[in-house]
Parts: structure tokens; C-alpha cells; sequence
């Protein structure tokens, strides 16, 4: 016998759905432009950096920090999403090996991109954005099952 789900979780997990669709689009227009059209899209990393650089830190250790804080954050929704989405099948060791695969298949096809450049810190801090979002998954699951 079946139980029928509850109309409002339905449209909540569709929510959910849609949203980490409209993700992966928004990451793959970031990580796979070739580097002058993804430079446009990321040219933050070098405004915070001359910001920091006015501050007196170096320009180019302020660059490569912006960018490695820049790559964690931009997995961190990766880890929530696929948390929120799948929370039985979430565990650290699995977010953590989901998080090194995806960052290394985007590293590994950024080789093919004219432009781009592939590095290990990457996978690094994409795989930790990826765990640390699906810790703060986890966190607020745990909160909203403590409330009810």
C-alpha cells in the first residue's frame, strides 16, 4: 500500500528541483565560457582584489584568496541543493566523493575550453563548498525535525 504525499511538500520538492536546475545553468555558464566571456561573468574576483590590494594586501595573493573563497562559495549551494533534495541518500563521505567528481570533470573539460585554466585548488575548494553546504543542509533538516 502507497501513502499519497502531502501536496505542499510535492510542490516544495519541485521548488527544489527547479532551483538546482536553474544552478547547474548559472555554474555551467560560469565554469565552461571560454575564459574572455567567463572573465566578464567573474570579474568580481579582480574588483575585490584591487579593493583588497588598496588595503595593502599583495594584488595577486589577494586574487588567488578571492577566487578559492569565490570556488567554495559557489559549491556551497551544489551541496545544499542535493542534500535538500535527497536527504536519505546524504552522507559526508558521499557528498565528498559527488563534490571531487563533479569539480574534476569541470576541471578536466575546462582543458578543451581556448582560455581556461585547470587547477587542483579548484577541485579543493569545490568539494569543500559542496560539504560545507550539505553540513548546513544537514544543520537545518535537523532544526526542522527538532521542531516538529
Amino acid at each position: 500500500m502507497t501513502t499519497a504525499r502531502n501536496p505542499a511538500t510535492n510542490r516544495g520538492q519541485r521548488w527544489l528541483q527547479a532551483t538546482f536546475v536553474a544552478y547547474l545553468v548559472a555554474l555551467a555558464l560560469v565554469v565552461f565560457l571560454p575564459s574572455k566571456e567567463a572573465g566578464t561573468v567573474t570579474g568580481f574576483v579582480g574588483v575585490i582584489a584591487a579593493w583588497l590590494a588598496a588595503l595593502g594586501l599583495p594584488y595577486t595573493e589577494a586574487a588567488a584568496g578571492v577566487e578559492f573563497i569565490s570556488n567554495i562559495v559557489m559549491f556551497v549551494p551544489f551541496g545544499g541543493l542535493v542534500a535538500f533534495l535527497w536527504p536519505s541518500r546524504w552522507n559526508s563521505w558521499r557528498m565528498l566523493l559527488l563534490g571531487a567528481a563533479t569539480s574534476t570533470f569541470i576541471e578536466l573539460t575546462q582543458l578543451l575550453i581556448p582560455g581556461r585554466v585547470t587547477a587542483l585548488s579548484d577541485v579543493i575548494a569545490n568539494t569543500s563548498g559542496a560539504v560545507l553546504g550539505a553540513l548546513a543542509a544537514k544543520w537545518l533538516l535537523g532544526r526542522q525535525q527538532d521542531r516538529s
